[in-house]
């Protein structure tokens, strides 16, 4: 039985030759339609009538988000390169199966054998937000110039940690932004990103000019194949000897720059640039534009959704009112319902006496316990002073207000987070009294 392939080769001459081989010979390929652009061979995919399809690399706008609806509709891919530029965008945009632009017809055809038996073995999640493991395509970063600032060895090992929580305003940011400044000031290089596609703040809290969103720009090259660690860091503000801040989106409708797939490329990349990357998270969890459309669209909370699950720690974080703790109960609800297999970390922000009856850490416990299952709470004081002073100077609550309540509730967390023990916390906080001092 025949495999039934696409192909979109940019040379027609070449084309045209392939498939009247697979026509004349018994190579177990069958050639269904021959596609003359990426918008064609999208459509045809997704029509389910092939099981492969042989591209050329430099088929016009073809790019990681390409790739992801090929996948999700499962067909594997079998690209032909003519050079070693070509070649080198295809492995970092996650193409496995790549042969010279001349291969003959016979050995195609086991490429082609070969991916969809590969494509089987892995299996195909219609809901995936990427295409292929970024890590194993991802080539080995390279030394350059200048590049001495970069933390060495890069490695795999860097954990992710996303800042979710629900509407309402409840801190996501504020609480971003002091786990990544906190764990720049135990010596854990970080990398706080904006990933919010519905307010990105991190810019105007940390005093950045955000005119150049570098989320956007890296989730862009990556999308197209072309960045790397290098390509990374130099996108990323330096804040500090051991803080880099990607900043968001400054207008919520450039939402569609936030790919998913391209921002699982990124937090990829990201591990082997920071031990820790700290990930503000917009609220919104709804996956409604699948329901309402028969085809792939773009979707506003698939960055947020791609961030949750690409994540090795969840924060979920809410205010310490009755109406935040409403909607924390019903947005853990629905995180659950997302992401089956995440346990996040329960932030309670702004505790204070006033909003809740009775003393307010036992009666927000003990109702997080009941609705929500939640046992092991961290219970932020409210410190609007500290904060204000804070914003007020663009400067993180660690240097505007090192000895705020709100702070040293938190440091226990950070470290945990960041995998810190009890002395460098202590160092830590040495460092940032000493430059409060002077």
């Amino acid at each position: 039985m025949s495999v039934p392939v696409l192909t979109a080769v940019t040379d027609s001459v070449r084309e045209a030759d392939l498939v009247a081989a697979f026509e004349r010979n018994d190579y177990g390929v069958s050639v269904v339609r021959r596609c003359v652009d990426l918008a064609e061979l999208l459509s045809t995919a997704a029509g389910g009538t092939a099981r492969a399809v042989i591209l050329s690399a430099d088929l016009r706008r073809l790019d990681r988000d390409a790739l992801a609806r090929l996948a999700t509709s499962g067909v594997a891919v079998v690209a032909l390169v003519s050079d070693d530029d070509a070649e080198r965008r295809l492995r970092q945009l996650g193409v496995r199966h790549l042969l010279a632009a001349d291969a003959g017809p016979q050995a195609i055809s086991a490429a082609v054998t070969e991916a969809v038996a590969h494509e089987l073995a892995a299996g195909v999640d219609p809901h995936q937000l990427g295409y292929g493991d970024p890590r194993a395509a991802l080539p080995q970063p390279t030394v350059v110039d200048g590049g001495a600032d970069l933390p060495d060895p890069p490695t795999w090992d860097g954990r992710l940690v996303a800042v979710w929580g629900p509407t309402g305003a409840p801190g996501r940011t504020s609480l971003a932004v002091i786990i990544a400044t906190e764990a720049a000031a135990m010596g854990v290089n970080t990398l706080l990103a904006d990933a919010d596609v519905y307010g990105a703040v991190v810019a105007q809290t940390l005093g950045l000019l955000d005119e150049s969103p570098g989320l956007a720009a890296a989730v862009r090259q990556a999308n197209a194949g072309t960045l790397d660690v290098v390509g990374l860091a130099k996108l990323a503000r330096v804040v500090s000897p051991q803080l880099r801040v990607l900043t968001g989106i400054a207008r919520a409708d450039r939402w569609p720059e936030l790919r998913p797939s391209g921002l699982s490329a990124v937090y990829s990349l990201a591990r082997r640039l920071a031990a820790l990357t700290v990930v503000d998270c917009g609220f919104c969890l709804e996956q409604d534009e699948e329901l309402s459309y028969d085809t792939a669209a773009p979707r506003r909370n698939g960055a947020t959704l791609a961030t949750l699950a690409d994540a090795d720690h969840v924060v979920a974080v809410g205010s310490a009112d009755p109406i935040g703790l409403q909607r924390l109960v019903r947005g853990l609800a629905e995180l659950s319902e997302a992401l089956p297999d995440c346990r996040p970390v329960v932030v309670v922000n702004r505790v204070r006496n006033g909003p809740i009856n009775g003393e307010p850490r036992e009666q927000i416990g003990q109702a997080l316990s009941r609705y929500a299952g939640v046992e092991n709470v961290t219970f932020v004081p409210h410190d609007q002073s500290g904060f204000d002073r804070a914003v007020a100077g663009g400067r993180s609550i660690g240097e505007a207000a090192p000895d705020s309540p709100a702070r040293q509730a938190i440091l226990p967390l950070v470290a945990q987070l960041a995998g810190v023990g009890l002395a460098a916390r202590r160092r830590g906080r040495s460092r940032q009294l000493l430059r409060h001092a002077r």
